[in-house]
């Protein structure tokens, strides 16, 4: 049965075409609730894929996607909780392109047309096959790979738009591709510095597609995973190394071998594993967790912060020598303030992939409304100014207007925030000490008899608060 160009598998096996997965460009994640179903598929597909990731249900995936991007879903519709279906929506408003396959026990044409309209791909039939699932995934993989190889053919030195999507001709701009383009082909570790929001990922992608390694770029985001686990997931474990650890597992820098991995948020990292990464990039060997053997892998590392590393050497949180080690190769992505000639260009940008994503039109940007978001610092870069676009085509309503209403409900939270610390009995206890101390001319002896308690009392809580000492 098929629905308007939806294919209902479920019947028959059928071959897949040659050639429908290169093990080193796709990542997989598989969410099941039943554990023999992701097993089945786990052991089918690792052969063939890079990376392939199990979740039990939409939390478990959640948690998974926060860590490193996955090219293909397969999820089944039934899941506790939020469904398949409810899931993939919410990933299409985000603006998510992901491709995605459905597998249920239960399906029937309305069933077909809801995936339809979440954003599948396909619908596939419990029971299957492997053979099925390879198939329905030569079909979600084959267009993105002439997306990808159209859009280097038709611009691949554009001087305006990179093809991991960095967008801007300023020349402070220009320089930090310049820069990107020299670095590239090069197998040292980069470390790419600057604010949230200013296309340091978009960066990591830039250097990997430009640097002519094999295999794929694989992010991780060091915030978004514990520091117990962390070391698992970067260096993988074997069985019984830790309570859990029910099977071995293979680490990302697995994964990535003969690619990059992406190290975001590399200030977050705790120290003891700053030390591990150190002796990985000297000598390009890892050890899995519980394990005297350690493996050889050829992966190009590239890390990214938004914070002070040298700062945070000075303050003690992070390693000097790892630090030093990064500095070799470092990039600093531009704050968007320092690049405004580059928003209407952004904001055309914008506008032309948003529209897309949320299915509206591509609206007319009037050049005068463009130039008047020059006005604003923006603090949160071009991960705000995207918001304000999407704010803009999904309200209809002119960019600089937008900016507005957001800037009035941040300052709102603000001001809510501050009058809430402001109401705590704490806080007004410590403005009526301080007051009375500045009454009493800083002679603690006096204020603390005004209110009524010990000197010692009185010392112990200013300096709790970290106030000068005064003579008293």
């Amino acid at each position: 049965m098929k629905q308007d160009g939806f294919p209902l598998v479920g019947s028959s096996p059928t071959t897949p075409r040659s050639g429908y997965a290169n093990p080193r460009l796709n990542s997989i994640l598989i969410v099941d609730d039943e554990p023999g179903i992701r097993d089945y598929l786990q052991r089918g597909l690792e052969k063939h894929f890079g990376l392939v990731e199990m979740a039990e249900d939409v939390a478990a995936a959640e948690s998974l996607r926060q860590r490193c991007h996955f090219d293909l879903i397969i999820s089944d519709i039934r899941l506790p909780g939020k469904t398949g279906v409810e899931w993939i929506k919410e990933l299409r408003e985000q603006g998510s392109s992901t491709s995605v396959i459905f597998i249920t026990a239960h399906a029937d044409m309305e069933t077909a047309i809801e995936a339809l309209r979440a954003g599948a791909t396909d619908l596939i039939m419990k029971p299957f096959q492997i053979e099925q699932i390879l198939a329905a995934l030569d079909r979600c993989i084959e267009p993105q790979q002439l997306r990808r190889v159209s859009a280097v053919l038709k611009c691949p030195e554009d001087p305006v738009y990179d093809r991991a999507g960095l967008v801007g001709q300023c020349d402070v701009f220009q320089r930090t591709r310049e820069l990107i383009r020299k670095v590239a082909p090069m197998p040292s570790t980069v470390l790419l510095q600057g604010e949230s929001g200013t296309g340091k990922e978009l960066a990591a992608r830039e250097i990997h597609d430009l640097s002519g390694r094999s295999g794929c770029l694989v992010p991780v985001n060091c915030a978004a995973i514990s520091a117990e686990l962390l070391e698992s997931e970067l260096f993988g474990h074997v069985k019984g190394a830790f309570t859990g650890a029910h099977q071995s597992r293979q680490g990302l820098f697995n994964y990535a071998s003969g690619g990059t991995l992406f190290l975001d948020e590399i200030g977050e990292m705790p120290l003891s594993m700053q030390a591990h990464l150190l002796r990985v990039l000297d000598e390009r060997r890892i050890r899995a967790v519980g394990s005297n053997q350690e493996t050889q892998v050829d992966v190009r590392v590239i890390a990214a912060t938004n914070r002070n590393l040298a700062l945070e050497v000075e303050q003690g949180r992070f390693r000097e020598d790892l630090y030093f080690r990064l500095l070799v190769l470092a990039i600093r992505m531009p704050p968007l303030r320092e690049r405004k000639e580059d928003l209407p260009l952004l904001v055309r940008h914008f506008a032309e992939i948003l529209a897309s994503n949320l299915g509206v039109p591509v609206p007319e940007i009037d050049e005068a409304e463009a130039l008047r978001l020059m006005d604003y610092d923006w603090p949160g870069n071009v991960r705000e100014l995207k918001n304000v676009m999407e704010r803009s085509l999904l309200l209809n309503k002119p960019p600089p207007q937008c900016l507005r209403a957001l800037s009035s409900a941040a300052h709102a939270g603000r001001d809510e925030a501050v009058e809430r610390e402001s109401l705590l009995l704490e806080t007004v206890e410590k403005r009526h000490i301080l007051r009375v101390l500045k009454m009493e001319g800083g002679n603690k002896s006096a204020a603390a008899r005004h209110l009524g308690i010990s000197r010692k009392t009185l010392e112990r809580k200013v300096q709790a608060w970290g106030n000068e000492r005064m003579s008293g």
